[in-house]
């Protein structure tokens, strides 16, 4: 059975479950610029570090430059990211993972936006960080874990 190019009706959310369930991965694509797929690519080396690569090949099948409005694609499992999204390949990475909740979400019929969903992403995304500053061995990932992660315990405190 093929992934469905669209997953919106019923039947493509339900087939595309049934896949994913059945152990189903995508071939990741990358499309954009050079730097843009460098950038993405030094993400995805950090997902692989901490063992989240194959959790982002599950939910997402392209990462897409833009020049928008960073955004996740339900409909086409793709995350359309602008070169700013990319920048910071650590902060890029937690990106994705939030991303790849909600298209977990999404798939599942939860509720995968606002309020409560939004909560339940970023708590991926800092997870993610605090695995990746526990079990990379490079200061500067590290340093740059710890920083991200202050700055959403501010935000935290800021509500």
């Amino acid at each position: 059975m093929k992934f469905p190019e669209k997953v919106y009706t019923t039947d493509e959310v339900e087939k595309a479950k049934k896949l994913i369930d059945e152990g189903y991965k995508h071939e990741l694509k990358v499309e954009g610029t050079p730097e843009f797929k460098e950038k993405v690519n030094q993400s995805l080396d950090l997902l692989r570090t901490v063992g989240y690569y194959e959790l982002l090949r599950t939910y997402i099948r392209e990462i897409t430059e833009i020049d928008g409005l960073t955004q996740l694609r339900e409909t086409e499992a793709v995350i359309w990211a602008n070169k700013f999204a990319v920048e910071n390949p650590v902060d890029a990475a937690s990106l994705f993972i939030q991303k790849v909740n909600h298209m977990k979400e999404y798939l599942e019929g939860k509720e995968y936006y606002g309020g409560q969903a939004e909560k339940r992403s970023v708590d991926k995304r800092i997870g993610f960080l605090e695995k990746l500053e526990k079990e990379s061995k490079n200061k500067n990932i590290k340093d740059e874990c710890k920083r991200l992660l202050q700055m959403w315990e501010d935000a935290a405190l800021a509500y």
